[in-house]
């Protein structure tokens, strides 16, 4: 990450290597009191002693602590983006790409399991899961659409509601699954979070009705194909 000196001159390489290894070393220590202690109960001063800088010196690399979550919101969304990538190329529709990316984020989520929990929990407590619209949303509205160009997605609502709703159910499954089990005393994190999301998906694509007379949202059942 280039940054400019105080006096606007560009930073020497070797500077900029150590603002560089710096922040990591504060984002890493961030990450490791998130998934340990929970956001809410992990204060800036506590990062700060946790990665061996200043209070104030936090400040120079992450202006508030939310930052280190979309810090953290980007670095998941590049490594999506490269393993999707190839799987989306080779998907035959648009429904193949929608399980593709429901899978795809299913492995991320249980490679770190802890991590990936703490990481929404500290999302909805710091108010900014649903501030604006997500990468994530914009890439299901994205499928979407190029299958809905191609006559594989009939539906009254556009592409952009219908990747909001597809947010909202990766984001459920995503927090059933995450959350506290019914007993209230072990984490669910030994569920299937696969099955969650390819069931969430198959309701989205298929809805409740197996009556002929039922509405199928997409049009006719035999344009999805699995």
């Amino acid at each position: 990450m280039r940054q400019p000196s105080d006096d606007g001159a560009p930073t020497p390489p070797r500077r900029r290597r150590g603002k560089e290894r710096t922040q990591e070393r504060v984002y890493v220590a961030a990450l490791s009191l998130f998934r340990r202690q929970g956001y809410a109960d992990t204060s800036v001063a506590q990062i700060a002693e946790h990665a061996g800088i200043g209070r104030g010196t936090f400040f120079n690399y992450f202006p508030r602590k939310d930052c280190l979550l979309s810090a953290w919101s980007q670095e998941r969304m590049r490594k999506l983006n490269r393993r999707l990538t190839p799987r989306l190329e080779s998907a035959a529709d648009a429904v193949e790409a929608l399980r593709a990316c429901m899978s795809t984020l299913g492995d991320l989520n249980e490679e770190e399991p802890e991590l990936s929990a703490a990481m929404l929990t500290a999302w909805i407590q710091s108010g900014l899961l649903f501030d604006g619209r997500s990468h994530l949303e914009s890439l299901f509205a994205l499928i979407i659409e190029e299958g809905r160009v191609r006559g594989e997605i009939r539906s009254a609502a556009s592409s952009e509601q219908l990747g909001e709703a597809l947010r909202d159910l990766y984001v459920g499954a995503l927090r059933r699954w995450a959350g506290p089990a019914t007993d209230g005393r072990h984490r669910r994190l030994h569920a299937d979070l696969h099955a969650e999301l390819q069931l969430s998906l198959s309701l989205l694509l298929h809805g409740l009705t197996t009556s002929p007379h039922g509405l199928c949202p997409y049009g006719e059942p035999n344009r999805l194909k699995y």
